[in-house]
């Protein structure tokens, strides 16, 4: 099985194929450049440096959301536009569950953070020692909610990770009010990759979780700031 994975929900754009269990090709960038510079000439560039016909691809795993909304608009633009033009499905798959899954294999509680500002973080809390078991499904959250929430859990005792691009911003936040181990993700972890929502996609390919890809569409969670500025004003 040959899946193309794209992750253009934060600040971070990357692109991947996984056949199988071996990446064959990776390509991220975290750097300010629009998504829409990049994107599309990263698929091209990972696609013939790997002489991997896009006709070869069994679906398109694709950060589904939350995220940034100028982010997940382009990715989820040029993910339906390749399904169609090669007839191939698109998994879906949360962002907060593709990036706690770059933790696979960690003990304890793995919570991403992406930051939604104004203290508010899209999170969920997962264990990723196996397949991904959803603690806590991704909402918005304020920081500080959340980690009061973390220090009452049980299984928070056996330690918590964070990563994503809200550690940054809110790490002094969190080990201010955290009462439980914790620890940051390094750097080769902390941020949203291509490779693992596709071969987390592929999982959820097997499970027949995925859409035709003019049935797609991204999952917000919340309004984005133009929106909340209108109804603001009304």
């Amino acid at each position: 099985m040959k899946i193309l994975g794209i992750d253009s929900s934060g600040m971070v754009a990357s692109v991947a194929i996984v056949e199988d269990d071996v990446v064959i090709t990776e390509y991220t960038m975290n750097h300010k450049r629009t998504h829409s510079e990049t994107l599309l000439p990263m698929i091209d560039e990972i696609v013939k440096t790997s002489e991997t016909e896009l006709a070869s691809i069994d679906a398109i795993a694709i950060a589904a959301g939350p995220g940034s909304f100028t982010g997940l608009r382009i990715g989820a633009a040029t993910a339906k536009g390749l399904g169609l033009a090669i007839d191939r499905p698109i998994v879906p798959v949360k962002t907060c569950e593709g990036l706690a899954f770059n933790m696979w294999g960690a003990s304890g509680l793995v919570c991403p953070i992406i930051d939604a500002r104004r203290n508010q973080v899209y999170t969920g809390l997962y264990k990723v020692m196996g397949n991904v078991e959803v603690i806590m499904d991704q909402e918005p959250m304020d920081i500080h909610e959340l980690v009061e929430y973390i220090n009452s859990l049980e299984d928070a005792r056996f330690g918590v990770t964070f990563l994503g691009d809200g550690v940054p911003i809110y790490k002094d936040a969190i080990w201010d009010e955290i009462k439980v181990p914790c620890k940051m993700a390094p750097a080769n972890m902390n941020r949203q990759r291509a490779a693992s929502i596709a071969t987390y996609g592929a999982i959820l390919y097997k499970e027949k979780r995925f859409v035709p890809a003019d049935d797609f569409a991204p999952e917000y969670l919340r309004k984005s700031q133009a929106e909340r500025v209108r109804d603001e004003g009304k």
